[in-house]
């Protein structure tokens, strides 16, 4: 059996769509898996089990990109293809089946499950591997607990101001997680860098592996933190499928579409719109919640 599965661009919707990757997976075990997927995301799907081949496509003007991915798996019968872009792909090429995203409420992990019609929806998985563990362990080294922070976005009007992820830090190190060490997460480039400045600049003796690590390995380093409190950004989301506890600030984006996934996961959100409007205090609340929660079943 061969599965064609399309798959976001972005970070986070990718993360989102490897929950539905791994209910295929159990489903078919027999099956040779090809993943469609933009640049960004390449790394998600690195160290999938079955992966036979992945496809990295740039969007392109007016649809290009589209041409491209299409010449590369038309010469195929696909037993399956599933696109969660939405696209018209699909019903391009030569498929027993096909499942196709379609715009519905509720939250971005039951709208991808719905396109196989599964619910609850399966949770999302990140994909780790025995080097990535291995860097991981070298990085972020056995010791007290690790309070990890994403204190960057894609646009700034999700970020929450730095001086609240210092002060959320010196509250729960002083707190619940007394003693713990800080450890700063961004993405690769120079936008990423910036944003994270101020919080590193103000815990010097954090952990900084912003732009330093691949996907898997970001992965691999959550698994080894107490707790994650980020922005709404992929990293938020690729901390909750490490299993990691996750609190996911929010205020102009929706929380109830975009936050977090799973039982150890937990959203702060503005009571107004802007994330200034998100106080330390209500920050420092849910995640005491999230983590008696996880640690005091």
């Amino acid at each position: 059996m061969r599965i064609l599965f399309v798959t976001s661009s972005r970070i986070g919707d990718a993360v989102l769509s490897t929950g539905l990757l791994r209910h295929l997976l159990d489903a078919h075990p027999d099956a040779r898996f090809t993943v469609a997927c933009g640049p960004v995301a390449e790394g998600l799907f690195l160290r999938m089990p079955r992966l036979e081949r992945l496809i990295v496509f740039d969007k392109r003007r007016y649809g290009r990109h589209w041409l491209g991915l299409w010449a590369k798996v038309v010469g195929t019968r696909w037993d399956l293809v599933v696109d969660i872009r939405a696209s018209a792909l699909a019903w391009t090429l030569w498929a027993s089946r096909r499942a196709v995203m379609r715009k519905r409420p509720g939250h971005k992990t039951e709208q991808i499950a719905a396109i196989l019609g599964l619910d609850p929806p399966p949770l999302p998985i990140a994909w780790t591997g025995p080097e990535d563990r291995a860097r991981a362990a070298l990085l972020v080294p056995e010791g007290p607990p690790v309070i990890a922070l994403g204190p960057t976005a894609n646009w700034t009007g999700k970020v929450w101001p730095p001086e609240r992820f210092v002060a959320l830090y010196h509250r729960l190190a002083t707190g619940r997680l007394e003693g713990a060490r800080a450890m700063v997460l961004a993405g690769p480039g120079p936008q990423e860098r910036a944003l994270a400045a101020p919080v590193l600049a103000a815990l010097p003796g954090a952990i900084d592996l912003c732009g330093r690590l691949s996907l898997p390995e970001a992965a691999a380093c959550l698994t080894r933190a107490a707790l994650f409190v980020g922005n709404d950004s992929g990293l938020m989301h690729l901390a909750a499928a490490a299993g990691t506890p996750t609190l996911g600030l929010f205020g102009p984006t929706p929380a109830g579409e975009y936050g977090p996934a799973g039982p150890r996961a937990a959203c702060a959100v503005a009571p107004g719109p802007a994330m200034a409007d998100l106080t330390v205090d209500q920050a420092a609340e849910a995640a005491a919640a999230l983590l008696k929660r996880v640690n005091d079943p």
